[in-house]
Parts: structure tokens; sequence; C-alpha cells
């Protein structure tokens, strides 16, 4: 069968061209709307059934209205579809921005938060030596030490962890919902401070210069290949030198498609009361709430 390979390029570039997809791709760096936010969920569940003559059709569409993984995207021969291999290509693009591009001062700005550093001098230090995203820079230890406010409930630090993406999509909605939340149950905090490159043990250091009761801290989670958009919520009580895993508790998935930032704001002031009332946190407030 004779196959013309110029005719065959043109008519997927020009699939491409005039599909939505790609138009909506264009504009997700820009100014994107709610519907925008969850278009990536909801293409997966749009894009329908593309295994040829399944099975079950009916089964695979019930797992793709529960999951944005990639169900029954369907092969031409042993590769993906071009479809399906383009929005693989995207997602992997997207994941690896969100690791290496940094907060925006913009963000920072706007909730005004101090900039502070650890000791990794850059993302690929970083991410090969889990120490020192878990210690702060001596100038920001002095800064913390000298203007942050003393013996608060509660001290809120934010990181970009893995996903700057994830702290530009969610800190916004969720910051405000969360201080909203502990003023309406009158648990005084500290102004939340933003830490570059920071990993989750930071916080015992932070909260041994504040002296708070309680420390959360709302990092930026490993992107996926479903989403690069989500952070994750871990705090404990009173952190010490003995303070292993096991004492914080992990609010996980917060982003559009997952928990919305703003019900997580309030959900994470609840739940930081509780630990507050039990003076615990992790499985030792599991195990008291259970009692």
């Amino acid at each position: 069968m004779d196959i013309n390979i110029e005719e065959v390029v043109k008519k997927v570039i020009q699939e491409i061209e005039d599909n939505d997809y790609q138009k909506k791709y264009n504009n997700r760096f820009s100014n994107e709307t709610e519907e925008e936010k969850n278009f990536y969920y909801e293409k997966r569940k749009d894009s329908g059934v593309l295994v040829e003559n399944p099975n079950n059709r009916e089964v695979i569409e019930k797992v793709q209205s529960i999951t944005p993984a990639r169900i029954g995207i369907g092969r031409s021969g042993t590769r993906m579809k071009t479809e399906s291999y383009l929005d693989f290509r995207v997602d992997h693009a997207e994941a690896q921005d969100a690791v290496f591009k940094d907060v925006s001062h913009e963000l920072l700005e706007g909730q005004q938060l101090p900039f502070l550093k650890s000791q990794a001098p850059s993302m690929e230090e970083y991410l090969m030596d889990l120490e020192i995203g878990r210690k702060l820079d001596q100038s920001s230890a002095e800064w913390i030490n000298e203007n942050c406010s003393k013996q608060k409930q509660v001290q809120i630090i934010i990181s970009d962890g893995l996903s700057s993406t994830g702290i530009e999509e969610n800190i916004p909605d969720l910051l405000p919902a969360l201080i909203q939340g502990l003023k309406v149950k009158n648990i005084t905090y500290g102004d939340p401070i933003f830490i570059q490159r920071s990993r989750v043990w930071i916080q015992d250091q932070v909260a041994s210069y504040v002296d708070c009761d309680l420390v959360i801290s709302l990092i930026g989670e490993r992107p996926g290949l479903a989403t690069a958009k989500s952070i994750s919520a871990y705090f404990i009580y009173q952190p010490d030198e003995t303070s292993v895993e096991a004492d914080r508790t992990v609010i996980s998935n917060i982003h559009q498609g997952g928990i919305p930032p703003v019900e997580a704001g309030a959900y994470l002031a609840d739940v930081l009361e509780e630990a507050l009332k039990y003076k615990a946190s992790g499985v030792s407030l599991s195990r008291i709430k259970n009692e």
C-alpha cells in the first residue's frame, strides 16, 4: 500500500491546530478561568474510550469518570495514538516546569510573604541532598529569630518544595481561607513565611525560633502526569529533636481536581483546632480521637 508521508504529516498538524485542546494549552499560562483549570480532568473524561472494539466499554467509561489517569486511551500498533502521546508530552513538560521554575515575586508580594531560604543553593542540589532542604540558611534563621512573632498557637510556612506551580495555583485561595478559619476560632498565629527550596522537616527549626504550639507547612507535591498543581499540608504539635515522621499529620492532594484550596483552608482550620485541643498530631492525634 502506497503511503504519502507528506500528506499524513500535514493532516496530523492540521488536526492539532484545529483541536480545542491546543487552544486551551496555549492559554494555560495566561489568565486561566475555573473551567480551564479543570480542563485536563474534564478533557480525559470527554475524550471517551479510544480502545478499538473494547470488550466492556461501560467499565472503561465508569473508571474514566472518576480518575484523570490514562485509562482506555487505546494504541496504534505498539505505540500510543498521536493525541495521547502529545497529551503525555505536555503533562511531562508541565511537571518539569513545576519543579524547576521559581515562585513569582508577584505571588509573594500579593500574599505579603517574606522571602527566606533553606541551605540549598540550587534546585539540583536540593534534589540530591535531603538534609540541606531541612535547614535554614544563616540569614533566614536570623531574620526569623528577630522578626517573627513569638509564642503564637500556630505558625504557617509556605514551601515551593517540588511544585512551584502548586503554590502559585493554590495559595491565593487556600491561605486567606485558612487564616479566616483561625480567626473565627480565636486561634493566634504568626505571620506566614515563605521558605524557598525547603522540605517538611524545616518546620522543626522554625518552631524552635518562634516557640509556637503548632507549625504547619503548605508545600508543593512531587508532580505527576495527571497534575503538577498539587500541594500538601503537614503539621506537627510542639516538635523537638526527638520528633519523627509519625508525629506529623498530612493532608494531601490539595488542588482543583482533588481537595479544592478554599475547602482545604477551612478544613485545615478545623483540624488544627483539634490538634490544639488534644495537644497532639500524627499518630498520637489519631489514637486520642479514636479512644
